[in-house]
């Protein structure tokens, strides 16, 4: 398919976009911004080779799509750097090295059934950190940021509503959340049942593609894409709810990915919420959090004020906002992996941001900013909790304690 060069002709090269860039934040380099990867994508379409130095440009890129918001001329810079990523990994040569840690990952995180191999070690992974990280960086990154994963909680094929039924959905249990977030599945099923919803959960699901859409692994992608539809066209339900922003981001792009509508629609979780209305009573929780915006939730997904509301109506609970909100934490999917000193600087960019605000309580609702900002704290001696949107409604719904 290649890059669009329509798409590279809509910019401009106001700069609007430099501000909200995290690796230009950083370094205050011209081609590690947005307009200047749109520049070289341009110099590509043009006949120019990608370079080692320019598919390190691309590479640095976390797709976190602050630019996109930012950018008073439309630039589709999503579907630009997703097409630019197919490009780079069909003509960029890596070096052994870096090619074994992306195989190592790719074969591993979008197959929960792999991850699952990895939780009887997770106790070990921050102890082993400085060791693999003298392996290679990203092995180091990789555990560092392994969270202290709960019990297993399985999740029946389907979740009656509590009281009256108003909907039928489907819920994507996804590969990260199921297997090192399995709480926030089983908080996301019981808020939605006790808000009116019978809630349908497919276990033969996998993932659904985000982590390679997001890489330029466009075949991969597909396949497991292609595999979800089917998995909830089955299913028979009108309207699947996502609890992970990059999951839901690339979901409700299926279109584009795979060349036709899915059967359903794809929610957000909070979106969803907001839009079906609250009838289950909301007890009080006497805390202060700050609520951290997912890059692919507010940026990717234009949710943002969704969560907020759901938070807000939570008798006793206290929202803080943490400043430089549109600044991605450096998780970017795989990006904490892949590009771990970058992200590293960013995670602790977000995790001085978060600590000015005094909450308690952290809120997120992406696994990998659950991972990055809660290791970044760690890091800095001023470790915070972490919840998911869905935990915190949840604990009210039932009025315990979070």
């Amino acid at each position: 398919m290649g890059i669009d060069p329509e798409l590279i002709n809509d910019c401009v090269h106001c700069g609007f976009c430099l501000p909200t860039c995290p690796t230009y934040v950083l370094w205050g380099e011209e081609m590690d911004s947005p307009r200047g990867r749109i520049h070289l994508m341009g110099q590509h379409v043009e006949g120019t080779p990608i370079t080692p130095e320019m598919a390190g440009h691309l590479d640095a890129c976390l797709g976190c799509m602050a630019c996109v918001t930012a950018c008073p001329s439309g630039v589709r810079y999503d579907r630009l750097i997703e097409q630019t990523r197919v490009e780079v990994e069909r003509h960029h040569v890596r070096p052994p090295r870096e090619r074994a840690v992306r195989g190592i990952v790719f074969s591993l995180f979008p197959y929960p059934r792999r991850l699952r191999l990895l939780r009887p070690t997770m106790w070990l992974a921050e102890r082993m950190a400085p060791f693999l990280t003298r392996v290679h960086p990203s092995l180091g990154a990789m555990a560092a940021l392994a969270p202290r994963v709960e019990h297993r909680q399985r999740l029946p094929r389907l979740v009656r509503a509590r009281g009256e039924r108003r909907a039928t959905v489907g819920m994507l249990t996804g590969c990260v959340q199921r297997e090192f977030f399995p709480q926030v599945n089983a908080a996301t099923a019981r808020v939605l049942a006790l808000e009116g919803c019978d809630v349908v959960i497919p276990p033969e699901q996998g993932c659904c593609g985000a982590l390679s859409v997001h890489s330029g692994l466009g075949a991969q992608a597909g396949r497991l894409g292609r595999a979800t539809v089917r998995t909830f066209e089955r299913a028979g339900v009108d309207t699947v709810v996502v609890n992970a922003a990059g999951c839901g981001s690339s979901m409700k792009e299926y279109a584009e990915l795979l060349g036709r509508e899915p059967g359903f629609r794809v929610v957000d979780l909070s979106e969803y919420l907001a839009e079906l209305g609250p009838v289950a009573k909301r007890h009080p929780l006497p805390l202060t959090v700050a609520y951290h915006d997912a890059c692919h939730l507010a940026h990717a997904q234009g949710v943002r004020a969704q969560p907020r509301e759901l938070l807000s109506a939570i008798p006793e609970l206290r929202v803080r906002e943490i400043p430089e909100s549109a600044i991605c934490c450096g998780s970017a999917g795989t990006y904490n992996l892949l590009q771990p000193q970058a992200a590293r600087d960013l995670g602790d960019r977000k995790a001085g941001a978060v600590a000015t605000t005094g909450a308690e309580l952290l809120v997120s609702a992406n696994p990998g900013c659950t991972m990055q900002i809660a290791a970044a704290m760690r890091r800095a001696g001023a470790d915070i909790r972490v919840a998911h949107t869905a935990e915190v409604l949840d604990a009210s719904l039932r009025g315990v304690p979070l």
